[in-house]
């Protein structure tokens, strides 16, 4: 049994997996003060130390170094074990042929992972995150790079920050029709029906320059919004994608 810990720039997400299997899931805002998170984080590994007492192994993948450091003392404290940082204690088992590999997100190259051993290569990985990141590997099962783009709250943010009169969009949602009747609902649509627009364009384009077909996987926090938007280019889809691949790099380290 594994504790999977993924840091992300707006959510902490942390599973108690048992192979592929998550049994238990807790997500918290990233972006919260040192007190704050470290009060819902020593709930949560409390609760998990009292509902899985045999638990022995965490796995961290981060992108947020503050929120790291919290987590390891955290972990520590309530669990009494020395979390593995991805990256830095265990590397992820893909080639990686970005031409700065250490430029790559961990998450990123986690994701990757999990889609070749889970889904064959080669594919295509796309995570509706704070960024919306296109993450490709070859028919090889090699990690070749990808795009990143805004994710849907950031780009709803940067109207309202950088335009006189646009509203803030507290919570983003599917709009109700392409044509918007109000500025929020021409906003929503102009998010998602952009966004779904240009994924689609993109799987197409990145197909075009691959061997054969990618199977796309799509996983992150919007994605069962974003889903409608690009059915039909869908393969597969997987909210706990990190945390299963969280888990098949320990199993290569273990094995």
């Amino acid at each position: 049994m594994i504790l999977a810990v993924d840091i992300g720039n707006t959510t902490i997400a942390c599973g108690v997996c048992a192979g592929m299997k998550v049994l238990t899931t807790l997500r918290m805002d990233t972006a919260i003060s040192k007190r704050g998170l470290t009060i819902e984080l020593e709930k949560f590994f409390g609760r998990v130390r009292r509902q899985y007492p045999s638990l022995e192994t965490v796995i961290i993948c981060s992108v947020v170094p503050r929120a790291l450091a919290i987590a390891e003392g955290v972990i520590r404290r309530k669990l009494h074990v020395k979390p593995l940082v991805i990256g830095r204690d265990v590397k992820v088992p893909i080639k990686n042929n970005y031409k700065n590999p250490r430029q790559v997100g961990q998450d990123r190259l986690v994701g990757a992972y999990a889609a070749k051993c889970l889904y064959k290569a080669p594919c295509l990985i796309i995570d509706f995150g704070t960024a919306v990141t296109f993450d490709i590997v070859s028919a090889r099962g090699e990690y070749e790079g990808g795009i990143i783009i805004p994710g849907l709250r950031l780009s709803a943010e940067a109207l309202f920050q950088k335009t006189a009169l646009l509203p803030r969009i507290d919570t983003i949602r599917a709009p109700r029709s392409l044509i918007g009747k109000d500025t929020t609902e021409s906003i929503l649509s102009g998010l998602f029906n952009g966004y779904g627009a240009m994924c689609r364009g993109l799987i197409d384009r990145i197909a075009g320059t691959m061997s054969r077909r990618p199977k796309v996987i799509i996983t992150g926090g919007h994605t069962r919004l974003m889903q409608k938007f690009i059915r039909k280019r869908i393969d597969k889809i997987d909210q706990t994608l990190v945390f299963k691949g969280i888990v098949l790099v320990h199993q290569n380290v273990s094995s």
